[in-house]
């Protein structure tokens, strides 16, 4: 079957999709021809993004890391389109902060914050996102016959392997999403999900965008090759292989141009 009739045939969620490596997927997705839910908590960024993509783009008001504001989300996105079959976690948050530094230990408190956004949220939107994916009747019209019901993808992050000074919760809360790509994927095998990690290097996104020179420099020369920040293009093109990809399973996949980060 060609992947552009399939797609058509699809409804997808993005977290974080009213920014950076999230909106780069949801354009690509709604290019091809998916249905797409954007899942964000700026409502009004999301609804621009909606308004200039068209019917089959719609945007929701969602707090990953908030069960009954997934679930609702989730809900609501199989009664508009009428079903689920593509979820890709981009939401998430940075932070900052040494273990021990001058105004004493690390803030639990924030700590925590990271680790609730980035990793349990994640794993609250692939639970809810999967449940949601059980009910499809499965696609066998693969010459494969795949049976296939639903595509996961997650975001993690090369500091999930390389994380720098400071990087303390971040790095937890990254390495956490790669930790639970294989289980994930061997645990909803049986109702023919499949969950794959995508680990991006350093993106032009406004997060980065933020940070001054003095941070982005050193992480581009650090960079192999090509020497720059990755475009969220080429994060939403690797989305939409893995979703292609029909034997890409309980991977996780390194996008960075060969960086190795050092310890600052």
């Amino acid at each position: 079957m060609d992947f552009n009739d399939t797609l058509q045939q699809k409804v997808a969620l993005v977290t974080g999709g009213a920014s950076g490596l999230g909106l780069a997927t949801v354009k690509q997705l709604a290019a091809k021809g998916a249905k797409v839910a954007i899942f964000d908590l700026n409502r009004d960024q999301a609804d621009q993004v909606a308004s200039e993509l068209g019917t089959n783009v719609r945007a929701y008001t969602v707090n990953v890391s908030d069960e009954v504001s997934v679930k609702t989300a989730i809900d609501q996105v199989v009664e508009d389109f009428g079903g689920l079959h593509i979820a890709v976690n981009c939401a998430g948050i940075g932070s900052a902060s040494r273990t021990v530094g001058k105004n004493g230990p690390h803030s639990l408190e924030l700590f925590s914050k990271v680790i609730t956004i980035n990793l349990i949220g994640t794993f609250n939107v692939t639970r809810l996102a999967a449940e949601a994916m059980q009910h499809n009747t499965p696609d066998s019209t693969d010459e494969n016959t795949d049976y296939e019901r639903g595509v996961i993808i997650n975001t993690a992050s090369v500091a999930a392997f390389d994380g720098q000074i400071g990087q303390v919760a971040y790095a937890a809360s990254k390495g956490g999403v790669v930790g639970m790509t294989l289980p994930l994927a061997r645990d909803l095998a049986v109702i023919g999900i499949r969950v794959n990690t995508i680990a991006p290097g350093i993106f032009n996104t406004p997060l980065m965008n933020a940070s001054p020179d003095s941070v982005k420099l050193p992480l581009i020369e650090m960079t192999q090759f090509p020497k720059r920040l990755g475009y969220p293009e080429e994060y939403a093109k690797l989305a939409l292989h893995i979703i292609e990809n029909r034997f890409m399973n309980g991977e996780t996949i390194r996008l960075d141009g060969a960086i190795r980060m050092q310890p600052r």
